[in-house]
């Protein structure tokens, strides 16, 4: 199942891949005092359960985001909301309970951009020509970089995610990071906003895409569309015919921040 949305300066849109359900989600929220959050969860595994789980969960993360004003903030009281249920506590009940790699950025007018991430689910900010990461990734490939004679951890392996209970210093001292990062960045005209999955990013960062170049485009709608379908139909071509079901869900939202 394929699927776009445009709200005013904002756009998200899914491709579902090879997959058999579209576990991504993402979510928008905007604050009585002008605080806007903007969400992207990418759910760990392929069913309903974590379909609809990754779906409230974006939305319940964008409420707690805009209404802190604070990206960091929202993602921290989401977590712990999630890690003070006794099954999560449980590390073989946990095993078979929803999570989700997750991203937040939130806008307050006359502030920077604040983002936190749990995951390897990206932010980006994209102007002046140029695709800045604001984002390092919660994976294998991070805690063991490629070397000249090791092709390094998995990045499929994620290292934190939403659903988990474990705290920062019990991740850091497991993986050389906390549980949730953040960065700042500050805005100026033209500013764009990226929050993608992996399965939008790596597919097209892997074949040498230019990302500015795939997202300076109007209308929004129609420019992120195109970017979750090349996504998908790269990592196709990646692969033999025979493994296509194992092309990632592409998700990604865009939006116009200043």
């Amino acid at each position: 199942m394929n699927g776009a949305s445009l709200i005013r300066t904002y756009a998200t849109a899914q491709n579902v891949g090879g997959r058999s359900a579209q576990c991504d989600a993402t979510a928008v929220r905007t604050a009585p005092t002008g605080a806007r959050a903007y969400v992207l969860l990418d759910g760990i595994g392929s069913s309903r359960a974590v379909r609809d789980w990754t779906r409230r969960a974006a939305a319940s993360l964008a409420r707690a985001a805009a209404r802190r004003g604070d990206a960091e903030a929202g993602l921290r009281a989401t977590y712990a909301a999630y890690a003070a249920d006794p099954n999560r506590q449980d590390p073989y009940a946990r095993a078979y309970m929803p999570s989700a790699a997750a991203v937040v950025a939130v806008t307050v007018p006359g502030k920077p951009l604040s983002v936190a991430w749990a995951g390897d689910s990206r932010a980006y900010l994209l102007r002046d020509g140029i695709a800045f990461r604001l984002t390092q990734d919660h994976n294998l490939r991070r805690v063991y970089p490629p070397t000249a004679s090791h092709d390094g951890g998995n990045r499929n392996r994620i290292t934190s995610y939403l659903g988990s209970s474990r705290t920062d210093e019990e991740v850091r001292e497991l993986r050389d990071h906390p549980a949730i990062e953040t960065a700042t960045a500050e805005l100026t005209r033209g500013s764009r906003l990226l929050l993608a999955s992996d399965g939008a990013y790596e597919p097209l960062a892997d074949a040498g895409h230019d990302l500015f170049t795939e997202l300076d485009g109007e209308p929004l709608a129609r420019t992120v569309r195109r970017f979750v379908d090349l996504a998908v139909t790269t990592a196709r071509t990646q692969l033999p015919p025979d493994e296509h079901q194992y092309v990632d869900n592409a998700t990604a939202l865009l939006a116009d921040l200043a």
